[in-house]
């Protein structure tokens, strides 16, 4: 059985091939993968490795957790998986989540004139 783990906080200079080498270390690594920036395509300084086995994942993240990896302490632990994209609350444009949003204030007037309705 295949574990994936989560690696955090990991120098934007990493790479996946980097990734994996570090982390073969402990095992026979099926697939190392730095997450980057759909845009810019730069790394977001996380990524995840999968073990073929999940003792050898263990080990890794004993050993690794809390290590430092090019001039970065890196945080490791077991990936948790992806919430389903139906169950996260909608969004709309301009919604921050701050009770409000765009460019009203959330509702609230500037000086003495009321809100503007759009």
């Amino acid at each position: 059985m295949s574990k994936k783990l989560y690696i955090g906080n990991l120098n934007f200079n990493v790479d996946s091939d980097k990734l994996k080498e570090i982390f073969s270390a402990f095992g026979e690594v099926e697939e190392a993968t730095i997450i980057s920036d759909k845009f810019s395509k730069r790394s977001k300084g996380f990524g995840f490795v999968t073990f073929v086995n999940d003792e050898d994942a263990n080990k890794a993240i004993e050993e690794m957790n809390g290590k430092e990896v090019d001039g970065r302490t890196v945080k490791v632990n077991e990936a948790k998986p992806m919430e389903d994209r139906e169950d996260r609350p909608r969004r709309s444009f301009g919604d921050h989540g701050n009770g409000g949003g765009g460019f009203r204030g959330g509702g609230r007037s500037f000086g003495d004139r009321p809100p503007r309705r759009f």
